[in-house]
């Protein structure tokens, strides 16, 4: 029978993979973007642009939406956030405030809405990306590993709160993902060693699987190029 899943992020390089990965095993697939428009169209997908997933009505607006159109809510993919680097001292403290709301806000706001129609669903899946980058920070990393720190703790904390229900709670910690921007960001790395979207992407359908019932709380390293 196929899934109801909404990918958050849906729009961008893994975002867009990860849906694609769903709509390919025969799920019904929703993208929910902060972009107006997707750059590469998905054949069956729902594509809802224009959303502030920091604001609840926004949030809830979106989901009645998906509701409506696929039945109800069984699997939530967290993608959607945003990163940046720069020093303490030379940097601003509005960037601290920016990826907190990106990174985190945005997952806690559709997460907790999504909760009713999850806890409905006979295997309900929240699946966030989190980061390798937050395990232990370097030097510039400090906003958004400390965000991204945050949807480890959420994921933690979920999956005990939600002990007992259909809902199962997982993160993956992917180290450097392959995507036009961070070859562009670091050129004269070794693109070999970074990981590719559809692998993520691989591991968040195994995640959202049957097979994976019995796993909830976890923070999952993805870290393997080729």
């Amino acid at each position: 029978m196929a899934r109801s899943v909404i990918v958050t992020g849906g729009f961008g390089i893994l975002g867009a993979a990860v849906a694609a990965a769903f709509a390919r095993s025969g799920d019904k697939v929703a993208r929910i973007d902060f972009a107006p428009e997707a750059r590469t169209p998905l054949v069956g997908a729902l594509d809802i642009g224009g959303v502030d997933l920091t604001d609840a009505a926004a949030t809830q607006g979106a989901l009645d939406e998906v509701v409506s159109a696929q039945g109800g809510i069984d699997v939530l993919v967290n993608v959607a956030g945003g990163f940046t680097w720069e020093t303490l001292e030379g940097g601003s403290l509005a960037s601290w405030a920016r990826m907190q709301a990106m990174n985190l806000t945005t997952a806690v706001t559709i997460t907790q809405l999504a909760l009713p129609r999850l806890k409905a669903s006979a295997a309900g899946r929240v699946i966030s990306i989190g980061a390798g980058a937050a395990v232990k920070a370097g030097m510039g990393m400090g906003a958004y590993a400390a965000s991204k720190s945050g949807v480890h703790r959420l994921t933690e904390a979920l999956a005990e709160e939600l002990a007992g229900t259909s809902v199962t709670v997982n993160a993956i910690l992917p180290s450097i993902i392959d995507t036009p921007t961070n070859r562009a960001d670091m050129p004269d790395a070794d693109f070999s060693t970074w990981v590719q979207p559809e692998a993520v992407a691989e591991v968040i359908g195994f995640l959202a699987s049957d097979a994976a019932r019995a796993v909830t709380g976890a923070l999952i390293p993805v870290t393997r190029g080729g």
